[in-house]
Order: structure tokens, then sequence, then C-alpha cells
């Protein structure tokens, strides 16, 4: 009583076909794929983000020592 068998599995998958049919499933499928490749494309961009950013700090640390005239004197 733990686990299904493959039967039952095969069972529930007719039912579902039943009731959806295949065109709404193939629906289903576009939408979750073009969802999962918007979501790494929107990893890849935060990415690259990031290493725009951890270039333009290191851009900024660089300093210029420059020396100091005192015009008042």
């Amino acid at each position: 009583m733990g686990s299904f068998s493959i039967w039952h599995w095969l069972i529930v998958l007719v039912i579902v076909m039943l009731v959806f049919g295949t065109k709404k499933l193939r629906n289903i499928g576009q939408d979750l794929g073009g969802a999962v490749k918007g979501f790494k494309e929107g990893m890849k961009t935060g990415e690259e983000t990031k290493e725009q950013i951890a270039q333009s700090a290191t851009a900024s640390e660089k300093t210029v020592d420059v020396q100091v005239k005192d015009v008042n004197k």
C-alpha cells in the first residue's frame, strides 16, 4: 500500500488524457517549457549584471594620489 505500481500510473495518465485532452496537455507543456526558458535567461542576465557590477567596482577602486596646495597663505 506504500507506492503505486506502473499500472496505477498508466490508468491515471489515461484518465488525465481523457479529461484534459492531448491538445490542452501539449499547450500546458509548451507554456511550462517557455517559463523555464525565460527563467534560465533571467538567471543568465542576472549573472552578467553581477559581472558588470564587479568590473565597475574594481575600476572605481583605483585611486589617484594628489598634493593639495593651500592658496590662502
